[in-house]
């Protein structure tokens, strides 16, 4: 083999090798196409923080799929999606599943605070509900608290506060946070348990319309009532208010964390907060997370 040829096959290894690379990190934060998944629940603020992004990055392409919290985690070991929106804490088994198939630390990047709030049509003559109320409720077979799916991020919260867990309630289901708001007045005796994120929308006309329908209830805890309100939601003491946080499989700074840095900033945390919810960092600092 002459020179000539040895210096042809270097530049040929040398390229593939390139090539190689380039297949493993086929993204940066301002370009690539990725899937995240978020529950229904959360549809309204994950809509709204992949439409900016991708506003601001032109040549990203981010496609949601709204998809049941628990199913969505499991896509995520697969990754059949990079990015996933998760309130609930993780069970210890998740935490080992996520060790196992990903092989690398977990940390979620919090970004939100929401809350499941519990609804009854307009006319209902309830004023509220107590926690305990509401555990007897889903013990009871009438079947009177509405959720809006099996194993939806709503049902599997409430069930963790309670704790227990959902195969162990007794509840009724119509699917569809929305849904659940738009139907409940056909169930005068029912309560609905829904995401604020689905009402929270300040200046958006549908939730207005679904705010006008119904009644939120404030929840009574150890002789104390509580309104879902940004006050209440912000010090933590709305007994059903949650986290919403990012978990990702993506081990480089990618698309993926480009787009959870930039929910967590500035930038983002505006996104958060015209949505109706608490951010969680930049602004409100006061917010205590437990």
């Amino acid at each position: 083999m002459n020179y000539k040829q040895l210096f042809f096959l270097i530049c040929f290894f040398a390229l593939m090798i390139t090539c190689k690379k380039s297949d493993r990190i086929p993204d940066d934060p301002h370009q690539g196409t990725i899937t995240i998944s978020a529950d229904e629940s959360f549809r309204s603020v994950s809509e709204a923080l992949t439409e900016r992004y991708m506003a601001l990055n032109p040549k990203t392409k981010i496609n949601l799929v709204i998809k049941k919290e628990d199913l969505g985690f499991l896509d995520l070991l697969e990754n059949k999606v990079r990015v996933i929106v998760m309130s609930r804490e993780l069970t210890n088994e998740e935490k080992e599943a996520y060790k196992l198939k990903i092989d690398m630390k977990m940390e979620p990047a919090k970004f939100a605070a929401d809350a499941v709030v519990f609804v009854v049509p307009k006319n209902s003559t309830r004023e509220s509900i107590t926690v305990e109320e509401l555990s007897n409720e889903l013990n009871s077979d009438q079947k009177n608290i509405i959720f809006d799916a099996t194993n939806s991020s709503n049902l599997n919260f409430v069930a963790q506060k309670l704790g227990t867990i959902p195969n162990k309630l007794k509840f009724s289901i119509i699917n569809g946070n929305k849904n659940v708001v738009k139907e409940i007045g056909q169930y005068p005796n029912k309560i609905g348990a829904i995401s604020l994120n689905t009402l929270s929308r300040p200046y958006d006309k549908e939730s207005e319309q679904l705010r006008n329908t119904i009644k939120i209830l404030p929840v009574i805890s150890k002789g104390k009532t509580f309104e879902p309100n940004m006050k209440n939601i912000k010090a933590m003491t709305y007994p059903f208010t949650r986290v919403l946080y990012f978990i990702t499989n993506e081990a480089y700074y990618g698309l993926g964390n480009g787009f959870i840095r930039f929910s967590c900033q500035q930038i983002g945390q505006i996104v958060v907060e015209k949505e109706g919810l608490q951010p969680y960092t930049i602004f409100n600092r006061e917010v205590q997370m437990r």
